[in-house]
């Protein structure tokens, strides 16, 4: 009997270790969405361990009368839904600057900011070095600029290395 236990628990333990996922040490791509106003973001993921990893994504406006970026981190936890399927989930937080000088001379408008946020999302990994994910990331601003809640929604692009 307790060989057969030892050989379940065996076999259950190699079918657990086989389908964990295999998130990849870096990737670096695009963060296509709202961003808060900020437009696009460069994005890089940097796997932490078996299942984590941290997302850094930096996203910069420009105009006639405005400029600013935006700078956030995310501790991300990810779980394997099927094959190069994943679904995760983090929390962070960040900063951002802008600039405004439409307002007439010595009415310049500047203000940082900080947030904190949270995100979900789903992505796939394919056999080739390319990665889409889709996510959504809440965000509560702190500041005259952003302080209240916005809902980022965006299409991840990214090489993964």
């Amino acid at each position: 009997m307790k060989k057969v236990f030892l050989l379940a628990v065996t076999c259950i333990g190699f079918t657990l270790a086989a389908t964990a996922q295999d998130i990849s040490d870096n990737a670096i791509g695009l963060r296509l969405g709202d961003s808060g106003g900020f437009g696009a973001e460069v994005s890089y993921q940097r796997a932490l361990g078996g299942n984590n990893r941290l997302e850094i994504d930096l996203g910069l406006r420009s105009g006639n009368d405005y400029d600013g970026f935006k700078l956030a981190g995310i501790y991300q936890w990810v779980w394997n839904i099927e094959g190069g399927f994943n679904w995760y989930a983090g929390a962070g937080g960040g900063l951002g600057s802008y600039s405004y000088d439409d307002r007439g001379p010595g009415n310049d408008d500047n203000e940082t900011f900080v947030f904190v946020a949270g995100d979900i999302g789903i992505e796939y990994n394919f056999d080739f070095p390319l990665q889409l994910s889709l996510d959504a990331r809440p965000e509560l601003g702190f500041g005259d600029y952003r302080d209240d809640l916005d809902f980022d929604i965006a299409l991840g692009v990214r090489y993964r290395f």
